[in-house]
């Protein structure tokens, strides 16, 4: 073989394994399970954390979706905002998924950018829809949940929830602090539903907020990941963040940000090398960690 037919025979795979990666990027789905461990717990919990639909659908009536998500058995499903489009005025995808999910397990819901633009947008009530298809919305909220014996908190916000020490400046939202200064006292294992991952990741706020686990999407992974680099790009992180999903612990390893790829998109770039995500949390029993 010469080397113009080897250079075409190259440039063929190269092709054929970009257009495969596009495939799955889009319509694969992938199971991702991580661990946390605290004393305040007395028995296993599962969650399923979904976020980011961004009205995608994995097989008729996200069958494909919810029979992945149901072989996991899990004890809450929570889902981090981002269901719809802000631009598309449709919520029948969304309403079917938390009717599906809700059949699994109890569902709860905080939201994204993309609901707090469709409601401003289109003039409905978010809150009710998702309540109707059987979700608990959580906005600026909490509930006390009973789980195998043993009570958990699990609130939700869509904010950025920046650290205390900013309390005293105009970017700190008086109504996001009085939550976040609330919900950090309730007893018991603590779960916050916050689509924004920045402030939890860059500026401080696991270390500043008593809450033991906060749960992020929004930054699609990084839309492109390279191998050994990660994400090429995130909201209000920009250009290789490097940290775009995974566990992300406080310094004394008391409280974690767990942050999913989540499951759609939105943006013009196509997300590549970057299988759609379903996320599985054990939350154990045990020391800190």
């Amino acid at each position: 073989m010469n080397k113009k037919r080897a250079a075409a025979a190259v440039a063929v795979i190269l092709l054929a394994a970009a257009a495969f990666s596009l495939y799955i990027s889009a319509h694969g789905l992938t199971v991702t399970h991580y661990s946390l461990t605290s004393p305040k717990l007395t028995a296993p919990i599962r969650i399923v954390q979904l976020t980011d639909l961004h009205n995608s659908v994995f097989g008729e009536d996200n069958k494909r979706l919810t029979d992945k998500v149901s072989a996991q058995a899990p004890d809450l499903i929570l889902i981090t905002g981002d269901l719809l489009n802000q631009n598309e005025e449709r919520t029948d995808i969304a309403e079917d998924l938390i009717s599906a999910m809700s059949g699994i397990a109890p569902v709860y819901v905080s939201f994204g950018n993309h609901e707090a633009g469709f409601a401003e947008r289109f003039g409905v009530d978010i809150r009710q829809i998702y309540t109707d298809a059987g979700a608990e919305v959580l906005e600026y909220a909490w509930q006390e949940v009973p789980v195998k014996g043993q009570t958990v908190t699990i609130g939700g916000i869509y904010a950025y929830c920046l650290p205390k020490r900013v309390r005293e400046s105009e970017r700190h939202d008086p109504l996001e602090y009085s939550f976040l200064t609330a919900f950090s006292e309730t007893d018991g294992y603590s779960i916050l539903m916050c689509h924004m991952p920045v402030s939890w990741l860059l500026y401080g706020s696991l270390e500043d907020w008593d809450i033991d686990c906060v749960l992020a999407g929004h930054s699609h992974g990084g839309q492109v990941r390279f191998p050994l680099v990660g994400g090429l790009w995130a909201p209000d992180q920009g250009w290789f963040p490097g940290r775009m999903s995974g566990v992300y612990r406080s310094k004394d390893g008391t409280r974690a940000l767990v942050l999913s790829r989540g499951l759609g998109n939105t943006d013009k770039l196509p997300r590549f090398n970057n299988i759609p995500e379903i996320l599985v949390l054990d939350l154990m029993p045990g020391e800190g960690g």
